[in-house]
């Protein structure tokens, strides 16, 4: 069972879902811009693709980013506040099995959970 936070708007995450689907695992769709995930989700997020720095989990371009006053040297519990607050800072999309996930860019890069 592969959980796949998904944004139906992005090519990545529509073409990271396609490759799910085309592989026959069981996925489980999470629109997390109608349910975000909390702070909590979001370090478990963090710690399953091997504790990547936080702010390569970011859309760091977004304007929500500027918005929200944010830089790139803010401390991690600030940045993961920030996308709790604001999922659509969250890189998308994000891809979940067992203890392991990885961010879908590029799409491809889902295989290592199939």
């Amino acid at each position: 069972m592969i959980t796949l936070w998904h944004n139906p708007r992005c090519s990545k995450s529509r073409q990271a879902l396609a490759l799910i689907e085309a592989s026959g695992a069981k996925v489980i769709v999470r629109r997390y811009l109608d349910d975000p995930p909390s702070v909590a989700e979001i370090d478990a997020a963090r710690v399953a693709m091997g504790n990547l720095p936080v702010i390569q989990m970011m859309r760091t371009g977004e304007k929500a980013f500027k918005e929200a006053g944010l830089s790139k040297d803010m401390s991690d519990a600030e940045l993961v506040e920030a996308m709790a607050s604001h999922p659509i800072l969250i890189e998308r999309p994000i891809a979940f099995k067992g203890s392991r996930a990885v961010i879908g860019r590029p799409p491809e890069a889902i295989t290592d959970l199939l």
